[in-house]
């Protein structure tokens, strides 16, 4: 079987405002696909432009509806770098960070349960570390991995571990790689794929800063131990590392896409204060044989992104920023057509 790509795609509809750093999923209901987004940044990019808004596209309707708003358990309700992953009819939302009018940063340890059909949350076991800017992966309809993240003042090397089944945490093998927020991640049966990101760099005369890192770790579960996974560094595909890519698995494949090369604060502003430009490459992982492959490139730049949608073998970035830092309600996918 070869795989054959298309970038020309026009099936979802734009979401009904502009949405930066949203956190999205993907839920099944007796076989009806629904697309999810929570939280983000609006188009203004400033603190107060940051909100907890909700939206759901029924796959196959031609625009999607206000849902109930995230709660929160912290003054500001609003949140960015929230993380959230579809498990059969629900979806899983984590965490996140607010920011408060003197630019004070807090992560988050909410976790909550939606229910599309009810348009519903449930409250979960808080996370015991709260972390944002982090990934979660699902394995086996039943636990949530989240792999390393920013934790109020610096990174962390945990994989945190959710089981839905008892409502409780508990701590797997650690991240091996650089501690960083911002990462990309998707999971492909046993075999978890963790790529970039930014780590946080101590200095002799100035305050902390932070550095894009280009990095690869592929994690293999334990068959008989979902705690316990082999870390394993695999050659990056470039070289150059990007920050908030959006990423998921297809056809036993991970594809990850987007991002920017220059890791910048919510604003879309560098770090390095030059703006951030936003990317337009699709890389795929085949994890059979462990080779990296570049895919023809998207037709749309864009970044920002806390995930990315497969439905019948299309890869949707939903919002981000594009190349100009502005805030998109673009809909943007990505066709991979399967062929003898």
């Amino acid at each position: 079987m070869s795989l054959l790509f298309s970038i020309a795609l026009a099936t979802i509809p734009a979401l009904p405002e502009p949405v930066a750093n949203n956190a999205v999923a993907k839920v099944v209901i007796h076989e009806q696909a629904y697309f999810l987004s929570f939280m983000g940044l609006g188009k203004g990019k400033a603190h107060h432009d940051i909100h907890n808004k909700v939206w759901v596209l029924k796959v196959g309707d031609d625009s999607w509806h206000a849902a109930k708003e995230v709660p929160s358990t912290q003054p500001l309700t609003g949140r960015l770098a929230s993380t959230a992953v579809g498990v059969g009819e629900h979806a899983y939302v984590f965490g996140g960070y607010t920011v408060s009018h003197d630019h004070q940063e807090v992560s988050t340890p909410d976790v909550y349960r939606y229910d599309v059909i009810t348009n519903s949350y449930t409250p979960l076991t808080s996370m015991p570390v709260p972390v944002d800017d982090s990934v979660a992966l699902a394995y086996k309809q039943r636990y949530i991995y989240l792999v390393s993240g920013w934790h109020n003042d610096g990174n962390v090397n945990l994989v945190q571990v959710y089981d839905i089944k008892t409502d409780t945490w508990q701590q797997a093998s650690p991240f091996l790689g650089k501690p960083v927020f911002g990462q990309a991640a998707a999971i492909s049966g046993n075999t978890m794929l963790v790529c970039d990101g930014v780590e946080t760099k101590a200095n002799a005369d100035k305050r902390r800063s932070f550095a894009a890192v280009p990095q690869c770790l592929k994690g293999t579960i334990d068959a008989n131990n979902p705690l316990k996974i082999d870390w394993r560094t695999i050659p990056h595909p470039t070289g150059v590392a990007h920050y908030r890519m959006a990423a998921t698995s297809f056809n036993g494949d991970i594809y990850m896409m987007g991002g920017s090369a220059n890791p910048y604060n919510y604003n879309g502003m560098g770090y390095d204060g030059k703006p951030a430009p936003a990317s337009d490459h699709v890389w795929r992982f085949d994890v059979d044989s462990n080779d990296w492959h570049a895919m023809p490139k998207a037709n749309t730049a864009s970044m920002d992104h806390r995930g990315l949608l497969e439905h019948q073998g299309s890869l949707y970035r939903i919002g981000g920023m594009n190349n100009n830092q502005q805030v998109t309600p673009d809909a943007l996918g990505y066709k991979v057509q399967l062929s003898l």
